[in-house]
């Protein structure tokens, strides 16, 4: 039987999408966020599967990025007139097709703007090359909006309270027959078995470091001891910004010049060599906190705001602040390109293995790793370009003369060289 949605199908250029969904925080540790269906009401399917997630060990912030996923869903069902567990692939098709085309909704606004599609691209920034980010949804947020309905369904497929097929379905084009991972090379990176049917393509990006001279620059220009520590942090240890922002007191050893982080996947704590320059720079802002008054003793966090009221620093924080500084150079890195910078600067050090900094950066595998050793945009043309230089001197060297008692007539003729 054919779907009433195949039959007709639907004009997604004239489908207006609601805003009024949202995700709420709730402040309280066994469920830090709900959402708010566009009705006004909390939507109890997805605080159920939220509640599994936390159950399994997920951080706070993998449930906030999966309940924004699930606000668009709904926010799609409702414009297309179809209860959650009604959906059928022709919704999860219609929907990848839309998220795909149309422009990203920043105001709630009448005008149906999140009906537009948008085929415009962004300009490059000038200073770092970034492409900058245009009207429509990245293909990584598209590929993790899918991943996350799939598994929703899954879910309450599993536990009796939704469709018995997921509207999402595997692709079984795309998936390996027989036992997993039965004729995998050893030699080859591991690779996912299962792939969804409407995930697309992400390409693969090269990390983008920043420049030695770029990154005085913009060390120069931070306004307070406080983000000088930071990103002298950030840059030496590579350390995440959340890692590093949910610090204590009690995490600094400037004796040994290690400080300890809690690992974003898998909760440990690590012990990271930083750079005496960054301790220089904490002790500093220290005095600082000082003469703030802001709360003292081991458990106290150890990066705080520099305005009343002091409150802990939070990454929006860290992040604007970084903007800002961003802003005054015309450029557009972010706070998880001081990483990828830190990481570079490692991996090209001839005196540091390449497992050494695996375990500095916590990777799982040391393909990821190994990503670092690709060298930059700028690296490539300079290197391309002296190639060309090279291969100009030589064409325009004279040929080199033979040897006495050779004649030049045969070798010409034996070489294939023009008399």
């Amino acid at each position: 039987m054919i779907e009433s949605g195949e039959e007709k199908g639907r004009d997604l250029s004239r489908l207006v999408v609601s805003r009024a969904g949202r995700v709420v925080t709730t402040g309280d540790a066994r469920e830090p966020y709900r959402i708010v269906g566009p009705g006004g009401g909390i939507v109890d399917p997805v605080s159920a599967f939220l509640r599994d997630l936390l159950a399994s060990g997920k951080s706070a912030a993998t449930l906030r990025s999966y309940s924004v996923d699930l606000v668009r869903w709904w926010g799609f069902l409702d414009a297309v007139g179809i209860e959650w567990d009604r959906a059928s692939r022709v919704e999860a098709r219609d929907f990848s097709c839309w998220i795909q085309l149309t422009a990203k909704q920043r105001l709630q606004t009448s005008r149906p703007r999140a009906a537009r599609l948008s085929s415009r691209a962004a300009a490059p920034n000038q200073v770092t090359g970034k492409p900058a980010s245009g009207d429509g949804y990245a293909p990584s947020t598209v590929a993790h909006s899918e991943t996350v309905l799939r598994r929703f369904y899954d879910f309450h497929r599993d536990c009796g309270t939704g469709p018995v097929l997921n509207p999402f379905p595997l692709d079984a084009s795309r998936r390996r027959r027989g036992r997993p991972h039965a004729y995998h090379n050893p030699m080859d990176e591991w690779r996912p078995e299962r792939t969804g049917r409407y995930r697309p393509a992400v390409p693969k990006r090269i990390p983008r470091a920043i420049p030695d001279e770029w990154f005085n620059k913009l060390f120069a220009s931070l306004p307070s001891d406080r983000d000088r520590a930071l990103v002298a942090f950030w840059i030496s240890t590579g350390a995440r910004a959340a890692e590093l922002l949910g610090m204590r007191q009690c995490d600094f050893r400037p004796g040994e010049q290690l400080i300890s982080v809690v690992r974003k996947g898998t909760r440990a704590v690590q012990e990271l060599p930083a750079s005496s320059d960054a301790f220089v720079w904490h002790r500093l802002h220290q005095q600082e906190l000082l003469k703030m008054g802001v709360p003292r003793g081991r458990r106290q966090p150890a990066w705080w705001t520099l305005r009343r009221p002091y409150r802990p620093l939070s990454y929006h924080g860290a992040h604007r602040m970084f903007e800002r500084v961003n802003a005054s150079l015309g450029a557009d890195w972010t706070l998880h390109d001081l990483r990828h910078s830190a990481a570079s600067r490692m991996a090209r050090d001839d005196q540091l293995s390449l497992t050494d900094v695996q375990w500095v950066m916590g990777h799982a595998h040391l393909t990821t790793t190994e990503i670092y050793l690709t060298p930059t945009r700028d690296e490539v043309i300079e290197g391309v370009l002296a190639h060309h230089a090279r291969q100009s001197r030589v064409q325009k060297a004279p040929p080199p003369q033979p040897a006495p008692g050779y004649d030049p007539q045969s070798l010409s003729v034996l070489f294939g060289r023009p008399s």
